[in-house]
C-alpha cells in the first residue's frame, strides 16, 4: 500500500514554502526510486493556514514544515538511514 502524501497548495502554505517542499519531495522520490511507493497529491487548503506550510503523510498532519524537518520525516517514513 503506497504512502499517501498530501501537500497543501493553498495560497498561505504555498507562499510559506510548500512550493519548495513539493520540489524536495519529488526529488526525494526520484533519488530513492519511490514512485511506486508514494501516492502524492495536493489539496486546496487544510484549514490551518497560520500553522503552514502543512503536509499530511499517511493521515498525520505536519505543520510549519521546513526543509530539514521534512527530510527527517521522509527518511523515517521510508526507513532510509
Amino acid at each position: 500500500m503506497p504512502v499517501k502524501i498530501v501537500i497543501c497548495m493553498g495560497s498561505s502554505c504555498f507562499a510559506r514554502g510548500n512550493e519548495q517542499n513539493l520540489k524536495l519531495i519529488e526529488q526525494f522520490m526520484k533519488d530513492y526510486r519511490l514512485d511506486a511507493e508514494v501516492e502524492l497529491s495536493g489539496s486546496c487548503c487544510e484549514g490551518n493556514c497560520s500553522d503552514g506550510p502543512n503536509i499530511i503523510i499517511d493521515g498525520k498532519q505536519y505543520r510549519r514544515m521546513e526543509r530539514g524537518a521534512l527530510i527527517d520525516i521522509l527518511n523515517h517514513t521510508f526507513n532510509i538511514t
